[in-house]
């Protein structure tokens, strides 16, 4: 066939040869099944978004399309409670949190109130609440006094609101675009962390408010440690408050253990004690509330108050309009972005993902963040500052039964109402109170110690990066904990890539038995066990734990198998590829013994034996010539052109070690085409001197078939393989004198193939492709077998 079209001169520059590209007219005309490349082009395609893809992106975009028009009274009832139920704790705890974000209560309203009322037309979780929450709150509350140190001219509310829009559009953008799978780099013992570090700095920082200890003795905003301190130095300097906060804190505990107990004693009224542990907030916040009334009658001026109160308390929506966005505010809050962005995502997401496996749905991220980016975005428009979800509020909503996410309405309602008929009567809360409720909200963030015994377990260097952002927390900020714990998980998996084992592989022997016959020592004698011998393959160095009594053996000498058990990359591949020139070189020999008649000749790597050194000649030619390497790709998905290259290296490096003779090397478990493409450009898996692309090397080969579906046609790129003169055998061999079923012919326009058939499952362009370790051993023995008795013959021609 000629090559002289432009195409082929413009190969021929690149370095690739016409002769070698695929082309049916250089194969059998039997009907072969080939294996067709991934092009630039098909790559491009899935790039480009079709018609269907966009009506699927703006199906995802609202998904609440796919549940409303089945919405039910029953789904109704089961909102209707759950959404008035989580109303009763967010008022209260909204205040509060207001309050750690150095806002005026109300704020905390304005903030859950926008959560609420957008949340459901977005969600992808039927569950978690949107609103104000203690970590992010005392988050904003230290961006607002950070930058309120150098420019104090900008009020907190401008600062808040700003923060909130800005980061708002990032998560609205991440979310738009689909990129929320990058929350799946922040693992879990980062987000316990960071929970359990906030957690303490909140309580500590709100024990003094609860006591009643003045603002000036203690600044709750120092270091967790300092306040922790001070507080002790100062705890003589306690004020009545202190009995409002500690009996109102000492009420929400029992209140919570004497139902959970009562719950568990009646469980047929477990329901109803659910509920009275839920409304516990609400009940001491109105409990309280009326004492403070009882206390403070007259009084109204909330500093003229026996202790610490709320103060008047805005009716309605005060702080409707615009936010302030300047380039004065973008540059103050342009610094914070980072840690605030970080804290809306692994809150929200983390919270979403565990309440999704709990009730068996399956939550979208990148849906979640356009969710609460448009709750960030128009909550600065009512007043709202940053807002995210709240673990507290999405476990009472889940156990009050919600249906849909449309029970955020119904709390959203509440809100409402709170905030047009209810201020009056927040005048009256105390402060002390509020720490309280504080307090108790944030010690379930506090990851328990069974929990941590478990991360042990399972990955004893990620606890260190536990405790390392708990104790950066406590002793410097919120904010650096979250760095650190997510710039040490991100190097910790950096190092695990770059340090990822690899394994030489050896054959076992195995045969199925019951464990209770092993338990009974029945296993003795193997002709009593079921089932037919086949083999496996484990690690040589037995760091699986395998039993070291079973012998694990080389399949062939001078042939080696070698497992990526975690991919191979830039990263890796230099570590991966001088373990297996080091261990090759150990256990086999050169082709050439006496290549080097001279010193001089040696490589200065190669300098052989020191003068008067005895070397084992017999030894040494014991050893097996390296003949071929089977490389397991089954956990390897893709690799790069560095990878590739190192391929290439190595490949040259154990040519010049076996020249004259050349290395075979085989590949197990390549499943993606990309990566089959990559291998292929490198000059693997195919032998150029084996005819076309190596298609007469699947002659003598071995190919794992399988039966074809007779209902399935393939077109003219993907023939099936015939049986003239192709010697083909299943993924454990056939032999010559067993039968098998018939492997026949297809044509591309034959409509119905034979019933038994056989037909290879990978290409026979690719022989050097096996679908399975066990296939590579079989053709590579095949091979070698071939090749001695090649040569033998060719000694006895000679």
């Amino acid at each position: 066939m000629a090559h002289n079209s432009t195409a082929d001169r413009v190969k021929r520059f690149l370095g690739i040869r016409p002769e070698d590209e695929l082309d049916d007219s250089d194969f059998y005309d039997d009907g072969l099944y080939l294996e067709s490349e991934p092009s630039a082009k098909e790559a491009l395609a899935h790039l480009v978004p079709t018609v269907d893809g966009i009506k699927h992106y703006f199906r995802e975009l609202f998904p609440f399309w796919g549940w409303i028009f089945h919405y039910n009274l029953t789904w109704l009832l089961g909102d209707l409670i759950a959404g008035i139920t989580v109303g009763f704790v967010v008022v209260p705890q909204g205040m509060a949190y207001a309050g750690l974000a150095n806002l005026p209560p109300e704020f905390g309203l304005y903030t859950s109130f926008v959560g609420f009322f957008l949340y459901w037309a977005f969600a992808t979780s039927k569950d978690i609440t949107i609103g104000t929450v203690a970590v992010m709150s005392t988050i904003v509350g230290n961006i607002i006094i950070d930058i309120q140190a150098t420019q104090p001219e900008l009020e907190g509310e401008v600062i808040a609101r700003a923060l909130a829009l800005i980061s708002g559009v990032i998560l609205l953008f991440i979310g738009l675009t689909r990129l929320g799978f990058i929350v799946e780099f922040i693992p879990l013992t980062a987000i316990g962390a960071f929970m359990t570090g906030s957690a303490i700095s909140i309580a500590a920082g709100q024990v003094p408010t609860m006591l009643g200890i003045p603002s000036d003795k203690v600044k709750t905003r120092e270091e967790t440690y300092k306040v922790i301190i001070n507080t002790l130095k100062h705890l003589g300097d306690s004020r009545l408050d202190a009995a409002m906060g500690l009996s109102a804190l000492f009420g929400l505990y029992f209140i919570r253990w004497f139902c959970t107990f009562m719950g568990k004693r009646s469980p047929n009224r477990s329901k109803m004690w659910f509920f009275i542990s839920t409304l516990r907030m609400a009940f001491i916040v109105i409990l309280y509330i009326l004492v403070s009334w009882l206390v403070n009658r007259g009084v109204s001026d909330s500093k003229s108050a026996k202790f610490k109160i709320l103060g008047t308390v805005p009716s309605g929506f005060q702080h409707v309009g615009a936010p302030e966005i300047n380039s004065k505010v973008l540059s103050a809050i342009a610094p914070h972005l980072p840690v605030t962005v970080i804290v809306l995502l692994i809150e929200h997401i983390a919270i979403s993902k565990s309440f999704g496996r709990v009730n068996n749905y399956m939550i979208n991220p990148s849906q979640e963040l356009v969710a609460i980016g448009f709750s960030n975005v128009f909550g600065p428009f009512l007043g709202g500052y940053p807002a995210t979800g709240s673990f507290s509020r999405t476990a009472i909503k889940a156990k009050a039964g919600v249906r849909t996410p449309l029970a955020g309405i119904f709390t959203a309602v509440i809100v409402l109402l709170a905030l047009y008929a209810l201020t009056s009567v927040f005048f009256y809360i105390p402060s002390a109170g509020l720490a309280a409720i504080i307090i108790h909200a944030v010690g379930d963030l506090i990851t328990p110690p069974r929990e941590v015994y478990k991360y042990w377990q399972t990955s004893p260097i990620e606890v260190i990066i536990f405790f390392a952002g708990v104790f950066v927390s406590v002793f410097t900020s919120i904010e650096n904990g979250i760095y650190v714990t997510v710039a040490a998980s991100g190097a910790v998996l950096l190092w695990r890539i770059a340090k990822s084992p690899g394994s030489f592989m050896g054959r076992v022997q195995l045969q199925h038995a019951t464990r209770d016959s092993i338990l009974k020592k029945e296993t003795a004698d193997p002709a009593t066990l079921d089932g037919e011998k086949h083999s496996a393959y484990l690690d040589l160095g037995r760091s699986d734990l395998s039993n070291p009594q079973v012998p694990i053996t080389s399949p062939y000498p001078g042939v080696f198998i070698y497992r990526f058990n975690e991919g191979l990359n830039y990263v890796n591949c230099a570590r991966h590829l001088d373990k297996m020139t080091v261990y090759i070189y150990k256990h086999t020999r050169r082709t050439q013994l006496n290549k080097y008649d001279k010193i001089g000749d040696r490589p200065w790597n190669d300098p052989g034996p020191r003068r008067g050194e005895v070397v084992n000649s017999e030894e040494i030619a014991s050893k097996p010539k390296l003949k071929a390497v089977i490389l397991d790709f089954s956990a390897v998905n893709v690799i790069d052109v560095t990878a590739a290259q190192a391929l290439v290296d190595i490949r040259t490096q154990f040519n010049k070690y076996t020249d004259p003779e050349t290395v075979e090397w085989y590949f197990a478990g390549v499943t993606n085409r990309w990566t089959k493409r990559a291998l292929v450009a490198a000059g693997f898996g195919v032998d150029r001197g084996r005819g076309v692309d190596g298609a007469e090397g699947a002659r003598e080969g071995v190919v794992a078939v399988a039966k074809v579906d007779p209902d399935v046609t393939v077109g003219r790129k993907e023939k099936e393989i015939g049986s003239r003169g192709v010697d083909l055998e299943a993924g454990h061999g056939v032999s010559s004198g067993e039968k098998r079923d018939e492997i026949a012919p297809v044509s591309s326009g034959e409509s119905r193939p034979r019933e038994r058939r056989l037909a290879p499952i990978y290409g026979v362009n690719r022989p050097y492709f096996h679908i399975d370790v066990e296939t590579a051993v079989t053709s590579v023995v095949r091979d070698l077998e071939r090749r001695r008795d090649t040569e033998d013959s060719s000694v006895e021609a000679f």
